[in-house]
């Protein structure tokens, strides 16, 4: 079994904003597979199963998303080598991305939540830069995660989500 997980906050006021990065790259994965979610949430998040595949949004907010992830693990007994989680990144430059099957939180809430409940930091990630010096200075840290993209990096999300796209493929493999 393999579990894919894009984090961001449940909520339509959220859509589009930096933290939903994870939800957004889901989305679209699902819009050009012509994939549907199931009606009905399981384990506190929004999910779909392809094959021996798991996809997952969690609907605890940003910060709490470690919780829907450690109970999909736990009951489908999914090694942590087989997870995949899809983050923003605020500290990466907008459309760069960083795959890594270890690391540290690196200050981001939903992988700290995720680290501390399955009890370790040994999975892999895929950080998508959502960094914007001159706008995360003048808004501060909170208010730059939850602002929307900018209509110049809108017109790069395609470019960065068929991108994404294939790393998640290549994590289904």
């Amino acid at each position: 079994m393999k579990l894919i997980v894009g984090l961001g906050n449940p909520g339509n006021e959220y859509n589009f904003t930096r933290h939903n990065f994870g939800f957004l790259a889901l989305d679209f994965y699902f819009k050009v597979n012509k994939l549907e979610w199931e009606k009905n949430p399981k384990f506190g998040a929004v999910w779909a199963r392809q094959g021996d595949t798991f996809f997952l949004k969690p609907q605890d907010y940003y910060n709490d998303s470690g919780k829907a992830v450690k109970s999909f693990v736990n009951f489908y007994k999914i090694p942590l080598e087989n997870i995949l989680i899809i983050c923003d990144n605020f500290d990466l430059a907008f459309g760069k991305m960083r795959h890594h099957k270890t690391g540290s939180a690196g200050g981001n809430n939903g992988l700290k939540s995720v680290t501390k409940e399955l009890g370790t930091d040994e999975y892999p990630r895929l950080r998508l830069g959502t960094g914007n010096a001159e706008l995360r200075q003048k808004l501060g840290d909170v208010n730059f995660v939850l602002s929307k993209f900018t209509p110049e990096e809108k017109e790069k999300l395609p470019e960065i989500l068929t991108a994404t796209s294939k790393i998640i493929d290549l994590a289904k493999d």
